[in-house]
């Protein structure tokens, strides 16, 4: 198991780190000079981080390649309040040398959990027809067990193993409250929406090292190869009505709600209007949760620039939590004996605890 992980980020800053990456994206750029450098995007289980390569950059260029496994030695620092690694020397690992689970985040969540909430969902389908449909799905051993492997995205929301299932249980739970409010709606046509909606991302994205599109993924995207999917599934279901079989398609071709976000349609009744609109809360939803958690050791109450949303975010926690140095001033006021550490510095790990990787370790 690696050593360093990019959640170990803020214990190591403006140091020397060795470690482990896999490469998600790799540009030679040129400097004013004209001299090559490297630009890459490094990844693991935790996040990612850019890294920039100066100097002996002939060497490597050709070492190594997007999605093979990197050992790193570099400064980690902080540029625009963004961690990166200035890179001094890179070795391009074996499969055997990693274990691949290091490297790919994964939802904290059951995914057994997840999928049997999923089940129950739909067991309890008044309409036969799409609870049959469903099922189908669920049933066949492939679909289900990438169903419940894949991301919901490659990078904007849910980019974990497992986030395409997080994403559509979410979703079930949102539609099922937002239903009692809206008795118009046809609950099991919306949820079966919910369900087909993302599931072309188990054959459109790659996630065996990192997450990236497969070749037919970029040539006809999810919303396709799902139109594909569900007419196989449907002609598994004896007497399913054509008339609902065209709406499950409108369902997922309109679902990105317009047409510069890749909607061929637009959301032209209830259910796909509201399948639109929850999942695109879900999604920002997520990014925004994401963001927090990545920037969780940041001083400020302000985020970096969130590039999907296009903003930098408040913490509204961090926004409304009390600074210790007030609660004195208070209490002190008040005659009251709080005992406060505001100004106190935490001790200085021991070098034998501090998870320090030395300046020498072998690359």
């Amino acid at each position: 198991m690696k050593d360093f992980f990019l959640s170990d980020c803020p214990r190591f800053e403006n140091k020397i780190i060795t470690s482990s990456f896999v490469v998600t994206t790799k540009q030679v750029k040129p400097k004013k000079t004209g001299e090559p450098y490297l630009a890459l995007t490094l990844a693991d289980r935790c996040g990612q981080v850019e890294a920039k390569m100066w100097d002996n950059v002939e060497d490597a260029i050709d070492a190594f390649e997007q999605d093979d496994f990197l050992k790193v030695k570099g400064l980690l620092n902080k540029y625009k309040n963004r961690f990166q690694i200035t890179i001094h020397k890179v070795r391009r690992l074996a499969d055997s040398e990693v274990d691949f689970g290091d490297y790919l985040p994964k939802t904290t969540k059951d995914i057994d959990e997840l999928w049997r909430t999923l089940a129950d969902f739909v067991s309890s389908f008044q309409d036969a027809h799409l609870r049959t449909l469903v099922q189908a799905f669920m049933a066949d051993p492939e679909i289900a067990l990438a169903y419940r492997s894949a991301p919901a995205a490659k990078t904007l929301h849910h980019a974990y193993i497992g986030g395409l299932l997080d994403h559509v249980v979410s979703l079930f739970r949102s539609s099922d409250l937002i239903c009692r409010n809206y008795p118009q709606i046809n609950r099991d046509l919306l949820l079966t929406g919910v369900f087909l909606h993302d599931i072309g991302k188990i054959h459109q994205l790659s996630y065996n090292r990192s997450f990236s599109y497969t070749s037919r993924g970029q040539l006809l995207g999810h919303m396709i190869i799902e139109l594909e999917m569900l007419q196989a599934k449907v002609e598994m279901v004896p007497g399913f009505p054509e008339e609902m079989k065209t709406l499950l398609e409108h369902l997922i071709i309109s679902h990105h709600g317009h047409y510069e976000f890749g909607s061929p349609k637009l959301p032209m009744f209830p259910e796909a209007l509201m399948l639109h609109y929850l999942d695109d809360l879900d999604s920002k939803m997520e990014s925004m949760r994401a963001h927090f958690e990545r920037e969780a050791e940041n001083d400020s109450n302000w985020t970096s620039y969130n590039s999907s949303l296009g903003r930098t975010l408040l913490n509204t926690a961090k926004f409304l939590r009390k600074e210790p140095v007030v609660v004195a001033a208070v209490a002190a006021s008040s005659g009251e004996g709080i005992v406060t550490e505001a100004h106190s510095s935490p001790a200085p790990l021991p070098s034998s605890e501090s998870g320090l990787l030395p300046e020498d370790d072998p690359i």
